[in-house]
């Protein structure tokens, strides 16, 4: 089942707003020479921190990453491994994490809540697990 809410950025607690405000400051940094499809992403930690990531195109491709992951690892090499939401803002209204972003989302956060972020009057809200109703995860 498909899920998706509209949010009201005006709405938002200010943590949410930080994270939206995040994602699409970071879009400005992004570096897709080839496709010129620029998105950042932004992550909030369960204790409040924001990590940001750009999309990072290479020539040859393999190299490249999306931002989701850039703002994911990110995170990782400060040592922190909790967070709750993503924000992901991109060159069109159907920027959606791919799907190689989407099983890093659920890994590591199975019940994030996922924002794709058009404009700040135009935020949806999806659960990782309607975006990946089946994702892989090892059981810990």
């Amino acid at each position: 089942v498909w899920i998706s809410m509209k949010l009201d950025y005006y709405k938002l607690d200010e943590n949410m707003k930080r994270l939206v405000n995040a994602a699409i400051g970071a879009k400005k940094n992004s570096y897709a020479p080839i496709s010129g499809f620029n998105v950042g992403a932004a992550i909030l930690t369960n204790t409040g921190e924001i990590f940001s990531g750009v999309n990072v195109e290479i020539t040859s491709f393999s190299p490249t990453i999306c931002a989701e992951r850039n703002a994911i690892f990110s995170m990782f090499t400060t040592g922190e491994r909790n967070y709750s939401a993503i924000a992901v803002c991109g060159s069109s209204s159907d920027t959606f994490p791919c799907g190689v972003c989407r099983q890093v989302i659920y890994e590591t956060s199975p019940e994030c809540e996922v924002l794709i972020v058009n404009s700040l009057s135009d935020i949806e809200s999806y659960r990782i697990r309607d975006l990946l109703p089946h994702g892989f995860r090892l059981e810990e």
